[in-house]
């Protein structure tokens, strides 16, 4: 299932899209996968459909091994489709979602404001990182619960200074408050994106003839689309 999202689109690919409107305008312009990882019970899947869905469910249901939702946003004018991977924070499935990080283009590490050993864990969840995904993959912290201040161990500033010292992103959320969802889904994929146009590159078809591609990126009609 991996493997759809290593073909990238090319000039090739949108031009036709443009020129066949019988058969309906481009879905996206920019496939990226997403992963949620942190200990169990920090609100991974909780941010996850706040974002998805604009929902929140008070009930905790523990993830089982990986599960997934897509939304489509747009920045700069593009069509950035989203696969957000939600992981199971559990050490019996470790050996399942670590699988997931080969190719994911964002990583979201979540912990919990209201438990120290979440927050502790964050310097775990990056050395993974280290071993299984990709070097330049785009990372960023996320501080869950911040609406739940009087019962907070963790503070702002000692987030700040942790994604300081990685040197990745930060920023304090609330699924159930709704508070920095949006912004912090929306900052990655814009971060993501301009490091897409970065590597913006010439290469050369099979065929002989030139094309450009952003390297990495896995998006456009000529992605597989036999999942969702």
């Amino acid at each position: 299932m991996l493997d759809q999202f290593s073909y990238p689109a090319t000039a090739t690919n949108r031009t036709d899209s443009k020129h066949n409107t019988k058969m309906g305008s481009k879905a996206y312009d920019y496939l990226f996968k997403l992963l949620l990882i942190g200990d169990s019970g920090v609100g991974k899947t909780c941010v996850l459909f706040r974002f998805s869905d604009d929902a929140f469910n008070s009930t905790f249901i523990s993830t089982i091994g990986i599960d997934f939702k897509i939304r489509t946003i747009e920045l700069d004018e593009k069509k950035i489709k989203l696969q957000i991977w939600d992981t199971a924070g559990q050490e019996r499935f470790r050996t399942i979602t670590t699988a997931y990080y080969r190719g994911a283009m964002g990583i979201l590490l979540l912990y919990d404001i209201t438990n120290e050993k979440s927050f502790d864990n964050i310097k775990t969840w990056i050395h993974n990182i280290e071993q299984h995904a990709s070097e330049d993959v785009e990372k960023m912290i996320l501080g869950n619960k911040c609406d739940m201040e009087e019962k907070r161990v963790i503070s702002k500033e000692q987030g700040e200074k942790l994604a300081g010292e990685h040197g990745v992103s930060f920023m304090e959320t609330s699924a159930k408050a709704n508070i920095n969802v949006e912004e912090a889904f929306t900052k990655i994929a814009r971060d993501i994106k301009r490091k897409m146009d970065q590597k913006v590159v010439s290469t050369p078809k099979e065929s002989g003839g030139g094309t450009v591609k952003a390297v990495g990126s896995p998006a456009g009609d000529g992605a597989k689309k036999g999942c969702c």
